[in-house]
């Protein structure tokens, strides 16, 4: 894979920016991946906020520098606390990113993702499976599972970031980023983030912290998915399984520099 030399500069730029301003990041996320999701944050430099509770969400939406919406455990006063925490973040020109977890057949987050996708979020994040659900050209996975290849949900990722003028990031063994225009494709990484709970979660709250230090969208993007997979490389060399991997997979989100980019980035 050639790798573009532009997107090492800007992913070396956003991680030191990212360093340098730590942005408060809210998140709104499920219940399952709160704990990992707010030490993934803080080992990258960024400040999180797990702000989620009816009447607090909107008006710190406002203020927060990025905001993650996950729906992965849709309770009734986090969906209405997410519609308002929405609304905060377009009156505070708050930069957003949408996790549609696990939609496709379930009938309560998925017409809330497709309500969100109207809303037109700054980045949607997921797997093959769900970015073609939330398309509308699919029924989803087998819950958080994909059952589609991520070059197959291509078409899907167009349309939807065309849609909503944001950026699709399709997360898979080669992660893929479009603005609908332009395709980047990420091939960092390790399969060992699939097997501990929150890997692609967190994610979604990373890109939300280089939302806030890049105004191009699909360079703040792509950093963030470059970081991150670089830094599961660094901790699958060191880990015995998923147990040691998960913390020095947080280890290495605080260690990882711009020589780390420099040598294992491969963009294309």
């Amino acid at each position: 894979m050639r790798t573009s030399e532009p997107f090492i500069d800007s992913t070396i730029d956003a991680l030191n920016r990212v360093r340098q301003t730590s942005p408060l990041v809210q998140c709104i996320t499920n219940s399952v991946v709160v704990n990992f999701t707010a030490n993934a944050l803080l080992a990258i430099g960024a400040a999180p906020a797990m702000v989620d509770i009816v009447g607090e969400a909107g008006p710190f939406a406002t203020v927060a520098s990025g905001l993650l919406i996950n729906l992965g455990t849709p309770t009734p006063e986090q969906r209405v606390a997410i519609i308002e925490a929405q609304a905060g973040a377009a009156a505070g020109a708050t930069p957003w990113v949408l996790d549609p977890v696990a939609i496709g057949s379930l009938p309560v987050r998925t017409p809330l993702a497709h309500r969100l996708r109207e809303l037109r979020p700054s980045v949607v994040r997921g797997n093959a499976s769900e970015i073609i659900a939330l398309s509308g050209t699919g029924v989803g996975g087998r819950g958080v599972d994909a059952l589609d290849s991520v070059e197959t949900a291509l078409p899907a990722a167009r349309s939807l970031a065309e849609s909503t003028g944001g950026i699709v990031a399709v997360s898979g063994a080669v992660d893929l980023l479009t603005d609908g225009i332009r395709v980047v494709r990420i091939a960092t990484g390790d399969p060992m983030l699939t097997r501990i709970t929150g890997g692609g979660c967190a994610l979604g709250a990373v890109m939300a912290a280089f939302l806030a230090a890049d105004d191009d969208h699909l360079a703040a993007t792509v950093a963030a998915v470059t970081v991150y997979t670089i830094a599961a490389e660094l901790a699958a060399a060191q880990s015995a399984g998923p147990g040691t991997f998960g913390v020095a997979f947080l280890d290495a989100l605080a260690a990882i520099d711009d020589e780390h980019i420099a040598a294992r980035a491969r963009i294309s």
